[in-house]
This record gives structure tokens, sequence and C-alpha cells, in this order.
């Protein structure tokens, strides 16, 4: 928002919205929202755009895989596992593929 104000013209109001991350279960995925704290207008390069209180604008996805899911993703598009490292609790991984 910052950079639509600075670099178009923009009058979001940062102090008027909050981040909120929310946990995708059905898709395995972070969302992240920007959320208006209050009923707003945002004027930007001329057009109006409303905010009712609690409306978000969905700004991201963080998707979330298994080591396996990911090993047949990367499969699919011709890639080969090489090596995988996972945390003592098995929550991250990092792989190479080759």
């Amino acid at each position: 928002m910052a950079r639509i104000n600075r670099e178009l013209g923009g009058d979001f109001d940062l102090e008027r919205f909050s981040h909120k991350a929310v946990w995708n279960d059905a898709d395995s995925r972070i969302e992240m929202h920007l959320v208006s704290d209050i009923a707003q207008s945002i004027t930007l390069l001329g057009k109006s755009f409303d905010f009712a209180g609690g409306e978000s604008i969905h700004t991201e996805n963080s998707r979330k895989f298994s080591v396996p899911g990911l090993q047949s993703l990367a499969e699919d598009c011709g890639w080969r596992p090489i090596r995988v490292w996972e945390d003592p609790q098995k929550l991250f991984s990092v792989q190479m593929f080759g």
C-alpha cells in the first residue's frame, strides 16, 4: 500500500489496515490478507474504491508441501530428487533436485 501511494498516487491510510494470516487447510497454504479496520474509501488513479470494515484484500499465498508432494510435483516437471534436509521435528525441509 505504501508503494501504491508512493508510485501511483494512491491515498491508502496504512494505519487503517491490519495484516491477517489464515491457514487454508483444504489448499495447504497460508493466505495473507490486508483487512480494512473501518469502512473507508480509497482513491487510486482517479478511481474510488470502497472498503467495508472487515473487508480484506487477499495479497499472497504461501503454499506448503510435504516432502513426497513436492517431489511428485518436481518429477512431473522433469526434475529428479537428489537430497532432502529436514529439521529434527520434520516441520521444514530443503530439497535439492537435478
